[in-house]
């Protein structure tokens, strides 16, 4: 007697019942994990989002219920009114330009010669341990106790507003420049000049490629340092840029202006924070290959 649960019938194509099962089976598209990463992104942006929202809730409550006089603190609400306000008028671009190309100036300037710099002192020992004692002192000196001497030699005009800016972001890329290129491991550039590479290849290849993710934290310090320096530049003898509007509208007692002044501040620097970063990501892309073959 044959048992019939292990018959098979066959198909017209040739194929078996049992085949075609497999087949079928083998055909079935397995679980899309789609949902669980839109889900996982979902959880990501509330919780990024938890913290912000209740400053602002907070922000808002407090002048709202009389815990803090509004003369002092504006709401959120009367802020983004005085913000949509300017983009309205056009005012805020006359600022918002002025802004961006005294710290853009100073940050280009400031990375130029802080990378010069760092290249050298850390290639050349003896000319850094001549030097070290003085860059020591002068990264102490305040950019803000220097104003009066940039006013003094430059003048109130843009060359003072940016040297100031130049000497805040000189110095993080000076400093992570140097430590950078004199932590590269001694033995890669022996190796390489073992095998009759020339300055410039050791240079391009061996050295600027290990010294790039510091010299890329002390730009983005830099950007930072820049907006800092740029308040303080803009505070003094300026007629446009959102540090001059932010005094100016404290002084005239239009509060929520100058909270506006201060916002659009912080969304410039979060604006230059995130340009660097994207910029850090592409040129260490070879670092995500290395990580993931490893």
């Amino acid at each position: 007697m044959h048992n019939r649960s292990s018959a098979t019938v066959p198909l017209p194509s040739g194929e078996s019942f049992a085949s075609g099962a497999v087949a079928s089976q083998s055909k079935q598209p397995a679980p899309a994990a789609a949902p669980s990463r839109v889900r996982a992104h979902a959880v990501h942006i509330v919780e990024r989002s938890i913290a912000l929202i209740a400053f602002l809730l907070l922000w808002e409550l407090l002048p709202r219920l009389g815990i803090v006089s509004s003369a002092y603190l504006s709401p959120p609400s009367a802020v983004v009114v005085a913000i949509a306000h300017l983009f309205a008028t056009g005012e805020v671009w006359k600022h918002l330009g002025s802004s961006a190309f005294r710290s853009i100036a100073g940050l280009l300037l400031a990375v130029a010669a802080g990378i010069l710099s760092g290249f050298l002192l850390g290639w050349f020992r003896r000319a850094e341990r001549i030097a070290d004692p003085l860059y020591q002192l002068l990264r102490q000196v305040s950019a803000f106790a220097l104003f009066p001497v940039f006013m003094l030699f430059l003048g109130i005009g843009e060359s003072s507003k940016i040297a100031i800016i130049v000497w805040a972001a000189f110095w993080p890329v000076l400093l992570n420049t140097l430590a950078g290129v004199k932590q590269v491991e001694r033995i890669f550039i022996d190796c390489a000049r073992s095998m009759g590479a020339t300055q410039k290849f050791i240079f391009t290849k061996v050295i600027l490629p290990a010294a790039l993710p510091q010299i890329l934290t002390g730009i983005r310090l830099a950007g930072a340092y820049s907006i800092t320096a740029l308040v303080a530049a803009e505070m003094i003898g300026a007629r446009s840029g959102l540090g001059f509007y932010t005094l100016n509208s404290q002084e005239t007692f239009q509060i929520p202006d100058m909270y506006a002044g201060i916002v659009l501040l912080a969304l410039f620097g979060l604006l230059i924070n995130y340009g660097l970063s994207m910029l850090e990501r592409r040129l260490l892309r070879w670092r995500v290959g290395i990580a993931q073959n490893g």
